[in-house]
């Protein structure tokens, strides 16, 4: 007796069709699950076998051989228990084997026969509909972050014995909708706002212009000159959230099982903010079974290192590449993951131990020598590849006591929309999004100068010694700011502006 399940498997972000063959034949009774299962679905067995006895069923006595094909993938997690299960009682008679050719399913089982939620549901059920099946059983708590996927019928089950009465006819599971306004504005009226910070009028601008173009930003300034206060009002700017974006971001904490409770998208731009303390497999990603990191999960939002200096040489060296490529790669002995994480990086840090140096109301105790070193532990390339950098200074009373109202984040985020907006119908034959993903020859190509403005910045790139990547920074900062002004083409004004930004090539430390 031989049936065929239908189920998914992940590799990253990403779902593959894995088919759950069972064979039951005459000899001693066993129970064999292969094609490269880890420890959970090794364990399956035992949870597979009490489920089905104490829905009820009988569980055969018989050699029992479960193939999981292809073979060659690994595979992991709990949610083959119910395929498993599924297959059986279909190999035995119990369930139709016609009923189970439409659809996927998915699931933990426990031992009572109760269907447990499982990670990765999301990028699961787009395979699904991809692939052309009809409809994917899953767990109750997993339905609402199925049902986003449209295409596909998404039914939802609580337990073994009433799956089964759903195949045989004798009942009829409803189908899961999500009907809700996913984009609500309720979490956003919630969100820290820019008309709460007095001054740093000059910051505000820079975090602006790196909302718009996607830029890394990086800023140094005294302890409670703001930087913290700053850097966590960043997601209140940032571009309003497209659904392609949305399902993105949502099939990486999917994954990682780290989607909200009683939520079936994700609809704000993450904003991660590890300490550092954190290890590098940690931000980039890893582990014996790889997971996303910090950076991956900060994908088309905001990364915030506070403290850079603090945090390991190592730890922070592995974020090169990927700040660069915009995705991490994981290489296993039996395969190679890749994770997304074009985000948009944000650092802080004081420009010394004490913290004091550029501060003018309070004296910095720290040696010339012991400045260097602080900053120091900071790497060349790293900070290189931070295409803002600005020096947030120390507020003064008068400051603090102005009754000037601040501009609100909701007025900042309607020229970021605007700003993108342009940039996402100059790049549609591009691949890209915005300015910041610019290569060498996009750069060359949308960035073109005139002759005053070249000079200008000839000019910066002799007196302040600057790489070539610093180069192509400065004119992709400076296409952003002229994007925030509607302009067709960068003028030295812009050019200007994108050279302020750039305080540690100024010898100041």
């Amino acid at each position: 007796m031989l049936s065929v399940v239908n189920t998914c498997g992940l590799l990253g972000i990403n779902g593959y069709m894995v088919s759950v063959e069972t064979d039951i034949s005459k000899g001693i009774p066993a129970f064999d699950i292969v094609g490269l299962g880890d420890a959970a679905v090794k364990e399956a067995k035992e949870r597979v076998r009490a489920a089905i006895r104490n829905s009820d069923f009988e569980f055969p006595s018989r050699r029992i051989t479960v193939n999981l094909a292809p073979a060659d993938m690994k595979k992991e997690g709990t949610s083959y228990d119910l395929p498993i299960a599924a297959g059986i009682l279909a190999a035995t008679g119990v369930i139709s084997r016609d009923a189970l050719s439409g659809c996927v399913l998915l699931g933990e089982l426990s031992l009572d026969g109760t269907l447990r939620p499982v990670n990765g549901v999301l990028p699961k059920t787009i395979t699904a509909r991809e692939k052309g099946f009809e409809a994917i059983i899953t767990p109750c708590e997993n339905a609402g972050e199925a049902s986003v996927v449209k295409g596909i019928k998404v039914i939802p089950a609580s337990n073994l014995s009433e799956l089964v009465k759903h195949f045989n006819g004798e009942i009829n599971l409803p189908y899961a909708e999500n009907d809700a306004d996913l984009f609500s504005d309720e979490e956003s009226k919630n969100q820290p706002d820019f008309a709460d910070v007095k001054g740093q009028e000059h910051v505000k601008r820079a975090l602006e212009v790196a909302a718009a173009g996607g830029h890394n930003l990086s800023m140094i300034g005294s302890p409670g000159s703001g930087k913290t206060m700053l850097a966590r009002r960043m997601p209140s700017i940032l571009p309003d959230l497209t659904f392609e974006e949305a399902l993105e971001i949502t099939k990486i904490y999917s994954v990682a099982g780290l989607l909200p409770p009683d939520s079936s998208l994700i609809t704000k731009r993450p904003f991660r903010a590890p300490h550092h303390t954190i290890s590098s497999i940690s931000l980039i990603g890893g582990g014996r079974i790889p997971k996303p990191g910090e950076v991956s999960l900060a994908h088309l939002g905001v990364l915030f290192l506070d403290e850079l200096p603090e945090f390991g040489k190592n730890t922070l060296e592995v974020l090169r590449q990927p700040l660069e490529d915009g995705f991490v790669n994981i290489s296993r002995i039996n395969a190679s993951i890749t994770y997304p994480c074009s985000t948009t990086l944000i650092a802080a840090a004081n420009p010394c131990k004490c913290g004091y140096y550029l501060d003018d109301t309070r004296e910095c105790t720290c040696t010339q020598n012991e400045v260097r070193t602080y900053l120091g532990r900071l790497s060349g390339p790293l900070l290189d590849r931070m295409d803002i950098q600005v020096e947030v200074p120390s507020l003064r009373y008068s400051e603090l006591n102005s009754d000037t109202v601040s501009e609100s984040s909701a007025d900042i985020r309607k020229r970021v929309n605007k700003a993108r907006s342009i940039q996402r119908k100059r790049f549609s034959q591009e691949g890209i999004y915005c300015n910041s993903q610019m290569t060498s020859l996009m750069v060359r190509k949308y960035c073109r100068l005139g002759k005053e403005e070249a000079d200008l910045l000839r000019k910066a790139f002799s007196r302040l010694g600057l790489t070539a990547r610093s180069h192509d920074k400065i004119l992709k900062v400076a296409r952003t700011i002229a994007d925030l002004e509607g302009a067709e083409n960068i003028n030295a004004v812009h050019i200007s502006e994108a050279i302020q930004y750039r305080i540690l090539d100024r010898n100041l430390f």
